[in-house]
């Protein structure tokens, strides 16, 4: 007797929140500098964390792909690297292939110019590794890098089997840091890929791969749950994150042991808020307009950079009609390409894998999920 895929909806509390806050850290640091744009004093310090928005993006990415490699491969035993490839296309590739057909049309009216090899490895999924490019396609670097660890990761998974993934994980933890040293080191030409190419950055998401394998067995630890329960030790995770991105500029700090910190607290501030999503915090993280903001994360992210441009006089990238378009653009893409898409997929998923074990799908994830 065959057995038909049944999602199982499992929605994690808090993440879709601190996705929105993730995005909204991007979204402050490109508004400003765009024509018109006026914010109150007191969030200006937070128009320059825009890296650290996409930091959480990776990790929250590393913690959710695996969490589900983690609950098939304990199902079956394996990890189907077609199923995953399948649900990663049609999560993915429509959104994304709509926004760069969209930038191509602006291109080819002259609304925008594009520079030489900005299309083709926007479309390969290779911009990390392109420096060179317009603004309105710059930000698909990240994009690029978590595509990256959506091609490895699963095939890790599937040869190295569970522990050993976690060892590969562990061990790129420790390797980061040294790829960054070296890079700035001996390699100057690469300066300007450091923080963008998937080596010097991928131990940010490996961060988040091996929460995914410990946070049970963390849960069981009475000290570590004890720590975890406290307001004071959320309120110190924030002042040292907030403090860690503050030395971005440090090289001396930052590479050799000072993103790895960071990655660590932002692991700690995620943990935090999922023991604890009932408390005051989890509830502000769960309010409707930033879960909202959450689920719409990957089309804000997609579109916001055309319309939050600060070398633009255009219309639309004047504040504050250009967040309207960012937002009006988003929620297009949200209902009329990735949610259709995203039916489609279940639709075909239950007759091309008929004969698959139950698959429990998380709600909540990166940028990108």
């Amino acid at each position: 007797m065959t057995q038909q895929i049944s999602p199982v909806s499992k929605r994690i509390p808090c993440l879709d929140g601190i996705r929105a806050i993730s995005i909204t850290l991007v979204l402050l640091a490109h508004f400003i500098g765009t024509v018109g744009h006026d914010v109150p004093k007191w969030i200006l310090p937070f128009t320059q964390m825009g890296n650290l928005g996409v930091r959480i993006f990776f990790i929250i990415s590393g913690f959710l792909i695996t969490t589900l490699l983690i609950s098939e491969y304990k199902k079956t035993g394996t990890i189907s690297l077609l199923k995953f490839y399948f649900n990663r296309t049609f999560r993915i590739f429509p959104a994304f292939y709509a926004f760069i057909f969209a930038i191509l049309i602006a291109s080819a009216v002259g609304f925008i110019s594009l520079r030489e090899g900005d299309l083709l490895h926007a479309v390969t999924y290779t911009t990390n590794y392109h420096h060179d490019r317009a603004w309105e396609l710059g930000h698909l670097w990240s994009l690029a890098v978590e595509e990256q660890f959506y091609l490895l990761w699963p095939a890790i998974f599937l040869f190295f089997g569970m522990r050993g993934a976690l060892r590969v994980s562990i061990a790129y933890i420790m390797i980061g840091p040294v790829v960054r040293v070296l890079t700035w080191k001996y390699f100057p030409d690469d300066r300007i890929g450091i923080g963008e190419s998937f080596q010097t950055v991928a131990d940010s998401i490996a961060t988040g791969c091996v929460f995914a394998f410990i946070k049970t067995k963390l849960g069981e630890n009475r000290l570590f749950t004890r720590i975890q329960s406290r307001g004071i030790t959320i309120i110190g995770l924030i002042v040292l994150i907030i403090t860690l991105d503050h030395f971005k500029g440090s090289i001396s700090i930052m590479y050799p042991i000072g993103e790895t910190v960071l990655n660590l607290s932002i692991v700690l501030f995620i943990d935090w808020c999922l023991r604890n999503s009932t408390g005051y915090l989890g509830q502000f993280l769960e309010t409707r307009p930033l879960v909202f903001v959450g689920v719409l994360s990957y089309s804000l992210y997609l579109w916001q950079q055309p319309f939050l441009n600060r070398h633009s006089n255009a219309f639309v990238t004047n504040a504050p009609i250009n967040l309207v378009f960012v937002f009006l653009y988003a929620i297009l893409s949200y209902y009329l390409v990735e949610k259709p898409l995203l039916r489609l997929r279940d639709v075909m998923g239950k007759k091309w894998f008929k004969k698959s074990t139950p698959v429990t799908v998380i709600v909540a994830a990166s940028v990108i999920d």
